[in-house]
């Protein structure tokens, strides 16, 4: 079995994410979960099947994405370089990374030619170690990639080379399990959001395994610190939660709450150290394994 989780860039027409996670249910593929963000205006979907029912649900996704999504009037705080934004495969029980990483670069090859949008492949799936890290190949989003491209310098691993006038790129690979986790502040003030971010994340000497940025929740009145733990056995929720807690005390803010995006491991929400997460609207159902059972 593999895990595939497709970030797609639209959060706020309701009936366009509809249509979207009936494309993966009709696929043969068990579509697990699915969230949209109006103000990130994006939408995750977790799906999980054999590697020919994951490879039909991304496509079917795709097909649904392209024909709906124009990027030319897409605007939202998250980060975004294609209507199918990133496509990461991973491996569950029964299946390996070698797998994952192989039907990569099979979804990847089918998407560049079938709808003429530029793939870049990245993490596991990588062909070129300049380009492993998915924040690389999206600095400066659409705009930023599309200059690379166009100075001859960046070349995508399938399709044409430039991006689709209205589709963008994609980024397509394979990864280890990360968890999707936002802790939401009680202010609205944008720059205590982005500190506390630089302060925690790998990149500018923070803890390992954490990507972070701040984004306004405009849709709320709120910020947000939006995270990615990429090793949840190395850095988990409750280091990350106990040090924003830290640092947003000492910008005078309270944290208002936590979530999870998506789905988690069962073993990323042991070892607690008895600190409080304060998460929302999370129940058993947003456990993997739990879904996994229960899907049909």
């Amino acid at each position: 079995m593999i895990e595939s989780i497709p970030n797609v860039s639209e959060g706020r027409r309701a009936a366009v994410v509809e249509r979207l996670a009936d494309a993966v249910r009709t696929s043969g593929a068990r579509l697990l979960d699915y969230s949209a963000d109006p103000s990130h205006n994006r939408s995750v979907f977790t799906l999980a099947g054999d590697a020919p029912a994951v490879a039909a649900a991304i496509l079917a996704l795709f097909t649904e994405a392209v024909a709906a999504i124009d990027l030319r009037t897409h605007a939202g705080e998250h980060p975004r370089i294609g209507a199918v934004d990133v496509v990461p495969f991973v491996p569950l029980a029964g299946s390996t990374m070698g797998e994952c990483a192989a039907l990569a670069r099979q979804v990847g090859a089918t998407v560049g030619n079938r709808f003429e949008v530029p793939v870049f492949l990245y993490e596991e799936a990588a062909a070129h170690s300049t380009r492993r890290r998915l924040e690389k190949i999206r600095r400066g989003g659409l705009e930023g990639l599309t200059g690379r491209m166009a100075s001859g310098t960046w070349h995508p691993d399938f399709g044409p080379r430039a991006p689709h006038p209205s589709a963008g790129a994609v980024v397509i690979g394979a990864r280890h399990p990360l968890i999707a986790y936002n802790i939401n502040l009680d202010t609205d003030r944008l720059e205590v959001a982005r500190a506390i971010a630089v302060s925690i994340r790998e990149s500018s000497g923070g803890f390992k395994y954490v990507k972070a940025a701040g984004f306004r929740l405009a849709h709320r009145g709120l910020v947000q610190v939006s995270m990615n733990l990429t090793n949840y056995e190395h850095t988990s929720m409750f280091d990350v939660f106990d040090a924003v807690k830290r640092e947003a005390a000492r910008h005078g803010v309270s944290v208002l709450e936590s979530e999870i995006i998506g789905l988690v491991p069962a073993a990323a929400l042991v070892h607690s150290g008895n600190v409080d997460l304060q998460l929302a609207r999370f129940g058993p159902d947003q456990i993997l394994e739990n879904r996994l059972r229960a899907a049909p």
